[in-house]
C-alpha cells in the first residue's frame, strides 16, 4: 500500500490583477519536493487554482493525496460548485460563464487521475507547511519580477 501525499499548495500576487505566484510543498514517506513558479499578469486565484494543478500533475502516478489549501476558493470550489458547474456546462447558478474555466478544468481532469481528498486550512496563521508553499508561492513572484526583461 503506497502511503498518502500530502500537497500543500498555495498561491500569492502582487496586485489583483499583477504578478503572481504559486508554491507547492509535497511530503511523502519522510521526502520532500517543492514546486514553484509564477506569471507576469494573473489573478490570486488563478495562482491558488495553479498550485493545486501543478501539485496534482506532478504525480507521475495515481496516489492517494491530501491537498492542504489556505484558499476558500479552491477548497468550495472543487468540493461544493464544480460538480454543479459541470452539470450546467460551465454556467453559474446566474447562467454566466465561470470564471478561470481553463484552471478549473485542467483541476478537474487532474484530481480524476488520483484519490484526492481536500483540506482547507487558516491562511497566515502558524501552520508550518502552509507557510512554507506561501513562501514559494512569493519567491514565484519574485523570479517573475526580477526576471531579466526582454529585448
Amino acid at each position: 500500500m503506497n502511503e498518502k501525499v500530502y500537497a500543500y499548495t498555495d498561491g500569492a500576487c502582487k496586485g489583483n490583477p499583477g504578478p503572481g505566484g504559486w508554491g507547492v510543498l509535497l511530503k511523502c514517506k519522510g521526502g520532500e519536493k517543492e514546486l514553484y513558479g509564477g506569471e507576469l499578469e494573473t489573478t490570486n486565484n488563478r495562482m491558488e487554482l495553479t498550485a493545486a494543478i501543478r501539485a496534482l500533475e506532478s504525480l507521475t502516478r495515481h496516489c492517494e493525496v491530501c491537498v492542504v489549501t489556505d484558499s476558500v476558493y479552491v477548497s468550495k470550489g472543487i468540493s461544493e460548485w464544480l460538480p454543479n458547474w459541470v452539470k450546467c456546462g460551465w454556467k453559474t447558478a446566474n447562467k454566466q460563464p465561470v470564471k478561470n474555466v481553463d484552471l478549473w478544468q485542467r483541476l478537474e481532469a487532474a484530481r480524476l487521475k488520483h484519490d484526492v481528498e481536500w483540506k482547507w486550512v487558516k491562511g497566515h496563521s502558524g501552520h508550518l507547511e502552509n507557510e512554507r508553499a506561501d513562501r514559494l508561492a512569493n519567491q514565484g513572484v519574485d523570479e517573475i519580477l526580477n526576471r531579466p526583461k526582454e529585448k
